[in-house]
């Protein structure tokens, strides 16, 4: 019977994980919209997530946009088929690869960030301070990094599709010799409001999971440096898991029917 119990063990173990962390959402998500709310926090989470991870999901969309339509000339020049490099480059970006490598670069940086830094507040016991000093942790560190991350992650996606459908067209138009004009009507006419559209409602799920998973794990670290040190991990391996466990199911929702 001690394998069976080793298994229950494991098993209440994770749904007591689940318990606990749909709690913390839940109650992250009611300080979001209960005041009061501190704007100067808000807009500091936007520019740490949002301005200071351009650069990075920039470069990551270009390059990706590039190999993409280098990958599918190729691919595709063996059916004769070369005309759909342009429509599968911006599809492929908006619907997917966009959101999904945009919000995994994203939870590199800031899901880590996150948790090192309310991390270390919990084990220098700052939090506790505030508490006493009649502040409520999940209103002042953890309700505007959720808003932040709910309303940047749009955003940054929304330019890394941009800057990846440009890097298809600068291969498309200066490597593979496609006709530039050409390039850009296929683009435009068979992109669809709603690849755009379910791209973006991915990045803000995305980015409600990047800080979610930040605050909880820093939230609820112990042991000193090194307690710190796993959450700061564990942020990272939960928040990019959860992506893409989450970007299937938000395709699903809108491409299921089609």
């Amino acid at each position: 019977m001690n394998p069976l119990a080793a298994v229950g063990r494991i098993f209440l173990n994770f749904l007591a994980s689940i318990g606990r962390l749909a709690m913390f959402a839940g109650t992250g998500l009611r300080h979001c919209v209960t005041p009061p709310f501190y704007g100067r926090l808000i807009f500091r989470q936007m520019m740490v997530i949002g301005y200071y991870s351009l650069p990075v999901v920039g470069l990551t969309a270009l390059f990706t946009g590039m190999v993409l339509a280098l990958q599918i000339y190729i691919g595709s020049s063996r059916f004769n088929a070369e005309s759909a490099v342009a429509t599968i480059v911006v599809i492929g970006i908006t619907r997917e690869l966009g959101p999904v490598l945009g919000g995994l670069m994203v939870a590199g940086r800031v899901a880590s960030a996150m948790a090192a830094e309310i991390g270390t507040m919990r084990v220098t016991e700052q939090i506790d301070a505030l508490t006493t000093l009649s502040t409520n942790p999940f209103k002042y560190l953890v309700a505007p990094r959720l808003y932040a991350g709910i309303i940047t992650l749009p955003i940054l996606v929304l330019v890394a599709d941009i800057i990846g459908v440009m890097g298809g067209y600068v291969v498309g138009t200066q490597k593979l010799g496609f006709n530039q004009g050409t390039y850009l009507k296929n683009t435009f006419d068979f992109l669809e409001t709603l690849d755009v559209v379910s791209g973006l409602v991915k990045a803000g799920v995305f980015g409600f999971i990047i800080a979610l998973m930040g605050c909880y794990h820093g939230f609820n670290s112990k042991g000193g440096a090194q307690g710190v040190g796993r959450a700061t991990t564990d942020a990272v391996v939960s928040a990019s898991i959860l992506i893409l466990v989450a970007n299937y199911f938000v395709t699903e929702l809108f491409f299921a029917t089609k």
